[in-house]
């Protein structure tokens, strides 16, 4: 059995992502885009520069993704009342409709991840990959905790 902790995430990874991919398509979703969504939903309206900065996304890439969604009818922008210049990004109905399929689908691909785990152990596993991310965030200079 493969013991490097990099072989290990990679595959780990691998396998989450192939499992959901037709989900992605089928929900019309792009690579990357359905954790935008998810925040917005979660966190309400928004400034593209707080997506990128949360998810450590270059602000282009952001950019792309949310203007894909918007031609999905996914979230929109509107112009934030207290600074004009500046947009706020929103989900829309169709957004909320799509994330909470995306959740199901994601709470079953974590059910088959973690079958056999006890709950203790589903907990430790979280704390230990919380951790790892600290550990590079502390690396690279760092200044935002984990918040997951």
């Amino acid at each position: 059995m493969e013991r490097s902790f990099h072989m290990l995430l990679f595959r780990a990874f691998h396998a989450r992502r192939s499992y959901l991919g037709p989900s992605l398509k089928e929900l019309g979703f792009g690579s990357g885009q359905p954790k935008l969504v998810d925040y917005l939903d979660r966190r309400g309206p928004c400034r593209q520069r707080e997506l990128s900065d949360y998810f450590e996304v270059d602000p282009a890439a952001v950019s792309r993704m949310l203007s894909s969604l918007e031609k999905r009818g996914y979230v929109v922008r509107r112009v934030d009342g207290a600074r004009r210049r500046r947009d706020l990004v929103e989900v829309t109905p169709a957004g909320r409709e799509a994330v909470a399929r995306w959740r199901l689908r994601s709470q079953e691909a974590e059910d088959v991840m973690l079958r056999g785990f006890t709950e203790e152990e589903r907990a430790r596993f979280a704390q230990y990959l919380a951790r790892a991310y600290e550990n590079f965030r502390a690396e690279r200079g760092g200044d935002r905790p984990c918040t997951s």
